[in-house]
């Protein structure tokens, strides 16, 4: 082989094949709670399908999952357990700051 003919020989890589994040058998509904929570944030928010490597007819029905918990409050609408902790951690210390006269 010419050595001007090698370079433009592509190298292959290594391509290893991603697991599907849902199987054929499961179902995409409101009460599959452990399906569920793996498509939402720490902070409570629907990842990206980019994010989450579904089809679009999946990311819809996820979604659409989701939103149905939300209302029958199965899942929470935020994730707010830090910024709350931190806002009661505030009250309490105004409270007991001392008056000086």
């Amino acid at each position: 082989m010419d050595k001007s003919k090698r370079l433009f020989v592509k190298h292959k890589r290594a391509f290893r094949r991603r697991l599907p994040p849902i199987q054929s058998g499961d179902r995409i509904d409101y009460r599959n709670m452990s399906l569920i929570s793996r498509f939402i944030s720490e902070q409570g928010k629907i990842l990206s399908r980019r994010v989450n490597r579904l089809t679009l007819k999946q990311q819809r029905l996820i979604t659409i999952a989701i939103k149905q918990a939300r209302i029958l409050s199965l899942l929470p609408f935020l994730n707010n357990e830090k910024e709350f902790e931190k806002s009661e951690l505030v009250a309490r210390t105004t409270g007991l700051r001392i008056r000086k006269k």
